[in-house]
């Protein structure tokens, strides 16, 4: 989309598709009060909601509701927005949106001209535009931005609490606080550049080389908060795999605390992947249960099996369920090492080992390996260690008061500062040249923090970040 569209008024349904009591039609534009007295048959005091008629062409009411106008540019989107809350019938908002664009280009017969001569016609708006609107002028930095983004798909409550932080401000003060500190030491390293005749050496009266210790002490300590608020954004996969009849089925039943995949005792029951998010501590985790690992003579059980190692190969953690009731015996035994000798070379060290079936052999607890988990799905014995492990796969530690929600760009462009940074603390030893060094350096880390809050930041970049977000939002 180019910028100059971005002058356009814009209108859309702005709530979810679907029968409901209430449904939003809004619209955000340059002098939109014209259009909302022709919609509403009355002009609208700013920021009241007002009951009225909304009007069609011959006015008569198309619906009755709530009309609320926000003059710019205190408004959500920082031009003038006008939100008509109506009945939330698919039909009426319907209406109400086609007249709303029926009003906007309407012409006066007698003089040939437009009835809003101010107002350019209104267009459908775009996924994500009025929160882009609302970033282009200042009313959100990009890490807000996606944080509206986020609360709404929020899928546990923690999720939805750091989503709220970071809406909030909460992460881009972080950032902003490090390029604070970022300016203020590169403010030193140019001035030493631009007049290395100086006798005082403004590097080293000004602590710099503190400066920049400090700098990447905070920069970590963000980054690591970070990690954890994309792992409370985007979770983690987890693939059940194993041979037929080890119980993957039936714990997934009890992860979920549902029945959700049919569990039988007849081998290859489970022909496709079936999944359902779980979670752990506030992290989503999302358990894939999987067609039993074997060589299989149907074929669209071999479709499955295939299907089954797509899904190891990328999951974030493998849960490598055992059979304790077979194990010694010389065909299962023997299965177990080939599937073992499979595992994809990026799934090392991703593999958790789960003994099930604890309930029929309870002493098996002494005979497993360190490292692995004895577990019952039938009387979930074992299933709170199995929790526990997931998280420490995932790299999850207790959640610190106050996290925000991230994403893995964020993570990216924190890694890449830091990583900047790191190569700055290499050039501070000697001599002009390594000063610039130092500086170019600086300047890299700077910008990959201003790429969170979009400081610094491409077209391209926000056309795939709002392209994601829901039309209306």
């Amino acid at each position: 989309m180019s910028l100059a569209r971005f002058d356009d008024p814009i209108a859309a349904i702005a709530t979810a598709s679907g029968r409901g009591a209430v449904g939003i039609v809004r619209l955000s534009g340059t002098g939109l009060a014209p259009l909302a007295t022709v919609l509403c048959g009355r002009a609208l005091e700013p920021r009241v909601a007002t009951y009225c008629a909304f009007l069609d062409a011959a006015g008569a009411p198309i619906d009755r509701g709530l009309a609320i106008f926000f003059p710019a540019p205190h408004s959500y989107t920082g031009e003038d927005v006008l939100e008509l809350q109506a009945h939330g019938g698919a039909v009426v908002l319907q209406l109400l949106l086609a007249r709303c664009l029926e009003a906007s280009a309407a012409i006066d017969v007698s003089t040939g001209r437009a009835h809003l001569p101010h107002l350019p016609h209104l267009r459908i708006a775009e996924p994500g535009e009025f929160t882009r609107r609302a970033y282009l002028n200042d009313k959100l930095d990009l890490a807000q931005a996606e944080a509206v983004a986020d609360l709404i798909d929020a899928s546990t409550e923690a999720a939805a609490r750091s989503a709220a932080r970071s809406l909030a401000g909460a992460f881009s003060k972080e950032i902003d606080e490090l390029v604070a500190e970022l300016v203020d030491l590169r403010m030193l390293v140019e001035a030493t550049l631009d007049f290395p005749e100086e006798e005082i050496d403004f590097l080293k009266a000004a602590d710099a080389l503190g400066r920049l210790g400090r700098a990447r002490a905070a920069v970590a300590s963000v980054l690591d908060r970070a990690r954890q608020g994309a792992l409370l954004r985007d979770g983690m996969r987890v693939v059940l795999a194993g041979q037929p009849n080890v119980g993957k089925s039936s714990l997934l039943n009890a992860l979920a605390g549902a029945e959700l995949a049919i569990v039988t005792a007849t081998p290859g029951t489970t022909r496709d992947k079936v999944g359902q998010t779980i979670q752990i501590e506030g992290v989503p985790v999302h358990v894939v249960d999987t067609a039993g690992l074997r060589e299989a003579a149907e074929e669209v059980e071999r479709i499955g099996i295939a299907r089954s190692w797509s899904e190891i190969e990328g999951a974030d953690a493998v849960v490598f369920l055992h059979d304790l009731t077979r194990i010694g015996q010389a065909p299962y035994d023997a299965a177990e090492r080939e599937i073992a000798a499979r595992w994809p070379e990026r799934q090392q060290g991703r593999v958790l080992h789960v003994f099930n079936k604890l309930d029929a052999i309870p002493s098996a607890c002494t005979i497993i390996d360190a490292g692995g988990i004895a577990v019952s799905a039938t009387t979930g014995a074992g299933l709170d260690a199995l929790r526990r492990r997931l998280l420490e796969l995932a790299g999850w530690q207790a959640a610190p008061e106050g996290l925000c929600i991230a994403r893995a760009r964020h993570v990216h462009a924190l890694h890449r500062a830091a990583g900047h940074l790191t190569l700055a603390a290499g050039h501070t030893d000697a001599g002009d040249t390594a000063l610039e060094l130092f500086a170019e350096e600086l300047r890299l880390a700077h910008d990959a923090l201003g790429e969170i809050t979009g400081s610094f930041t491409s077209d391209d970049l926000l056309g795939v970040i709002f392209g994601r977000f829901c039309i209306g939002k």
